[in-house]
């Protein structure tokens, strides 16, 4: 296919999908399926930067997912917070466990330490009173935006695609610059890398953060279009 052919296309299908939950004749599960796709999307992004890129291996992103949904479901239904205030405190802590759990490991400890990570989370998610153990918390508020409440599917379809495109930006700026080549560097091997000055050990962190926020962003989604979470998603 030539290249003025793929900038048709591609443009045409964006807008095609983006027109789909305006005609009413369009299935309620065909507009549910792509938001979850959407969801499903910001933590693959994490992962091609993580693993696809970078050469490493993360086995509890559900757990990033689950720090950024049950933050904010605490936030907004025991403090009354407005949701979108809880969205900073929700990739402030997932971007804070995820720079300790880096610090910490290397090597394949990280994702041994990742599997546990994510088993160990997952039971004290189911038990913490403060949480809701396994029955998790409900009633969390939906999005709104100039005081409309985005319930349904349809509504909040263009959030969850608006955060995916913003997030997709984010990562090709990313990869497209000195962090990215960097990052490129680690498949190479460790020791290839420091024989040219990379600090390996902050390329590292850049990518694990990466991964660990976007996934973050789509629990926070996720908790604010289910307006409910248990543990069950997120072991």
């Amino acid at each position: 296919m030539n290249r003025p052919a793929r900038l048709f296309i591609g443009p045409a299908l964006a807008a095609a999908v983006l027109a789909l939950p305006l005609l009413p004749w369009v299935p309620e599960y065909w507009i549910t399926l792509l938001n979850n796709i959407g969801l499903a999307a910001l933590v693959a992004m994490g992962l091609v930067v993580l693993t696809g890129i970078g050469g490493l291996t993360s086995f509890g992103q559900a757990a990033f997912c689950g720090f950024g949904a049950y933050t904010t479901a605490v936030l907004t239904t025991a403090y009354g917070w407005s949701p979108w205030l809880t969205l900073p405190a929700a990739l402030a802590v997932s971007g804070a466990a995820a720079v300790l759990l880096t610090v910490r490991l290397s090597g394949h400890y990280l994702p041994l330490g990742t599997i546990t990570w994510g088993i160990s989370l997952f039971f004290v998610f189911g038990n913490l009173d403060t949480l809701g153990r396994h029955d998790g918390i409900s009633d969390i508020p939906p999005l709104s935006i100039a005081g409309h409440a985005l319930f349904d599917g349809r509504s909040v379809f263009y959030v969850i695609w608006a955060a995916v495109a913003l997030a997709a930006l984010i990562t090709f700026r990313l990869l497209d610059s000195r962090v990215g080549r960097t990052l490129r560097a680690l498949r190479g091997g460790v020791t290839a890398a420091e024989a040219f000055g990379i600090d390996t050990g902050r390329a590292k962190l850049i990518a694990f953060v990466h991964a660990a926020l976007l996934a973050s962003l789509s629990g926070w989604l996720y908790a604010h279009v289910q307006r409910a979470v248990n543990p069950t998603p997120f072991g």
